[in-house]
């Protein structure tokens, strides 16, 4: 065999044959860029002496910077500058500081913020994730607790954010009710009250019920003063002996 056809079986041995799991991740893979096919906007990052000078990485700079204050949900340029200047200070703890920004900038684009507020957070976010990574590169005993903190300040700010998205949703929950011909429904919250079975039912009317009164064998009974005499017996008894 020459050295002309090994090089060409090599090469045809080393062809890939994807596997049914990997085309599956590939067309979710194709399908999501696809989702998410919009334009965008990096910062490129140069230094004129020590000052890094940040613009953006775009041919035009006024698309650019609508690009950027698009994805930040704004309209207000001071909000924007104000913005941009607070997570380039995050991001510049790193060797590579525009590559530090755009990561930050990703993850702001990611969570998609509807307004000035969401942005804020979702830039508080991706810098508690830098520092919460920073950390985790070293955990002595001194950083597990920062760690540990961060974690759930991130935890928490998901929360936040999803309380902030869903607080002016009203929660609307249908059920099908069946009610058979004849029949009658409640609609509403109804309450009822426990059962009773027969043995405490009797025991709470018999205690509710007052016993009887016995008669006072001692009183005796005197007759009215407007009664006649004919009803009187001793009277009937005198006038039959006369």
């Amino acid at each position: 065999m020459s050295a002309r056809e090994t090089k060409q079986h090599t090469e045809e041995k080393a062809v890939h044959k994807m596997t049914a799991a990997e085309c599956t991740a590939l067309k979710r893979h194709l399908a999501r860029h696809k989702a998410k096919a919009k334009p965008s906007v990096r910062f490129k990052v140069s230094k004129n002496g020590s000052v890094p000078q940040i613009e953006f990485d775009h041919p035009d700079k006024l698309v650019g910077g609508a690009l950027l204050m698009d994805a930040l949900a704004t309209a207000d340029e001071d909000f924007l500058n104000g913005i941009v200047d607070q997570i380039a200070s995050a991001s510049a703890h790193g060797q590579d500081i525009e590559r530090g920004l755009n990561f930050m900038l990703s993850v702001i684009k990611g969570i998609e913020p509807r307004d000035q507020l969401e942005a804020m957070l979702a830039a508080q976010m991706a810098a508690v994730h830098v520092a919460t990574m920073t950390f985790a590169r070293d955990l002595a005993p001194v950083n597990i607790s920062a760690f540990n903190k961060l974690t759930r300040t991130f935890a928490m700010q998901m929360e936040a954010l999803k309380r902030y998205r869903s607080g002016a949703e009203q929660k609307v929950t249908l059920q099908h009710v069946s009610v058979a011909e004849g029949g009658q429904a409640i609609v509403g919250n109804v309450t009822q009250a426990p059962r009773e079975n027969g043995q405490e039912k009797a025991t709470q009317e018999k205690a509710a019920t007052p016993p009887p009164t016995r008669p006072d064998t001692n009183v005796v009974l005197m007759p009215s003063m407007g009664e006649s005499k004919e009803h009187d017996p001793l009277a009937v008894r005198r006038k039959s002996n006369k």
